[in-house]
């Protein structure tokens, strides 16, 4: 079930209405939301949802493992790697299974030991790398003190709600379990600001992603030696103005459902290719991830407390897992590992640049930024390595050729996608501001129409978004 479908429409009001109309009994009303998720969920693969639910039971039951160990620090630690093998076992079986063993495979046939591996077809179910990244950091929050334990029933919505369910953004057990506790209220500023981002999400994604896939992105990136280098350059920058419009508008449109069933996610994109460094970026761009990694990857490899050099090796490392968590692909090592040098190339350079030399200037930076993170995006969205190879060698081919795709049209889609990292920050803000103080029939017509119009803009049918395959 995809958000910018009638079918999750009509799904949605039901919803709605329902969680409202139970709102003076919380317990009710979350498991109301709990079987929604569940609904929603099986929609896809009705198989996957014993999977959600176990993995809900098996984080909760870790967490509460600790805390009855209390006062026992080996026991405790040894639950706590209990519950993290538990959510990597599931993460790699599903995801990582079919790729480690096409390696083995070809590890044992250029040794020249033929085998035939019994390969099973794993299917890989939608959002596995978002919910059980939410179930360990529960976890090792329980470890660390910095949550409280939370009910069987609040642990199992917390990871199948289902606004953030498939694609994020990744809300903690922090965040999310104290407004479960409450009975939620839905003011006129978090209906103003669900509206705006919700119309705004299906805005960019059905029109400016979609576009942008369907008429460059996907056929260039297809048979990158079937096009000339003009098309090859556009197609990257498509790309890029095509994932950051997918992803964020998922993340709009999940925070804005969430604040109307009165919950408040957190903000997940903000401006990310006017960042003027790759650290400014990761600040910037997957909000969720960056920080996830950060505190429960990066801070545990060390992070700045023991030198320069282990907080080199702790950046690599922390971007090579973030590349695997994004797929089992090479191709996502490789994304890794560019953001992961580059990182550490930053972090030298600030620590040994020469005295007298002044920081790049911002314009310089972020043009510098911009275009290291369109290297990394060429990797992560090429089918192959000999693809993406194959992209680069054609863009730097002699005379380039004509560009047979890219149109006018599609030109000033990218322009405007990238004019959005340069508008007033908290736009959208501000226009919910507005709404707010609108009357709520003017506001009900006024999101009707735009809906509308968004629907007789876009083209036939809806992709599903990027970040569901991760």
């Amino acid at each position: 079930m995809l958000f910018p479908t009638l079918t999750f429409g009509i799904f949605f009001l039901v919803v709605f209405a329902l969680a409202w109309a139970l709102r003076g009994s919380n317990e009710w009303r979350k498991i109301v939301l709990l079987v929604a998720s569940w609904v929603f969920y099986g929609w896809w693969d009705t198989r996957f949802v014993a999977l959600l639910i176990a993995s809900g039971i098996l984080n909760w039951s870790a967490a509460r493992l600790i805390v009855s160990a209390e006062g026992r620090p080996k026991l405790r630690k040894v639950w706590l790697g209990v519950g993290i093998a538990i959510n990597l076992t599931i993460l790699g079986f599903f995801k990582y299974y079919g790729f480690f063993m096409e390696q083995v495979d070809h590890l044992l046939h250029n040794m020249g030991w033929e085998r035939d591996l019994a390969i099973m077809q794993v299917v890989l179910p939608v959002g596995i790398s978002f919910f059980t990244f939410q179930g360990m950091s529960y976890v090792i929050d329980i470890y660390r003190r910095k949550t409280e334990r939370a009910t069987l029933l609040d642990m199992v919505l917390l990871m199948s709600f289902f606004p953030h369910l498939v694609a994020g953004p990744i809300v903690r057990a922090s965040h999310l379990i104290p407004q479960f506790r409450k009975v939620p209220e839905l003011t006129r500023s978090m209906a103003a600001m669900g509206l705006s981002l919700i119309v705004w999400g299906l805005f960019k994604k059905s029109i400016i992603a979609s576009e942008l896939a369907t008429g460059l992105v996907d056929n260039v990136f297809f048979d990158p030696t079937a096009h000339g280098s003009i098309d090859l350059i556009a197609a990257v920058y498509g790309y890029a103005v095509q994932i950051y419009c997918d992803f964020s508008a998922y993340s709009d449109m999940a925070i804005g459902l969430a604040a109307l069933l009165g919950y408040r996610f957190p903000h997940n994109f903000n401006q990310p290719y006017r960042a003027v460094s790759l650290q400014d970026f990761w600040r910037r761009w997957h909000i969720s991830l960056s920080s996830w990694l950060r505190d429960y990857l990066y801070v545990s490899l060390g992070g700045s407390r023991h030198g320069l050099t282990r907080l080199c090796i702790a950046l690599m490392t922390t971007m090579l897992l973030g590349g695997l968590w994004h797929g089992a692909s090479w191709n996502f090592v490789i994304w890794g590992a560019l953001h992961g040098s580059v990182l550490a190339i930053e972090r030298l350079w600030r620590e040994f640049r020469p005295k007298g030399w002044k920081p790049l200037p911002n314009v310089l930076g972020i043009v510098i930024t911009l275009h290291i993170v369109l290297l990394g995006w060429i990797f992560f969205r090429a089918a192959s390595f000999d693809s993406a190879l194959a992209f680069l060698a054609g863009i730097f081919t002699a005379g380039g050729g004509a560009a047979t795709l890219l149109t006018p049209a599609l030109l000033a889609m990218i322009l405007v996608g990238m004019s959005f990292h340069y508008a007033p920050p908290y736009a959208i803000q501000r226009v919910a501001m507005r709404v707010r103080a609108m009357p709520a029939v003017l506001v009900g017509l006024g999101v009707g129409l735009l809906i509308l119009i968004v629907d007789a803009m876009r083209p036939e049918g809806v992709a599903p978004f990027i970040y569901y395959q991760f």
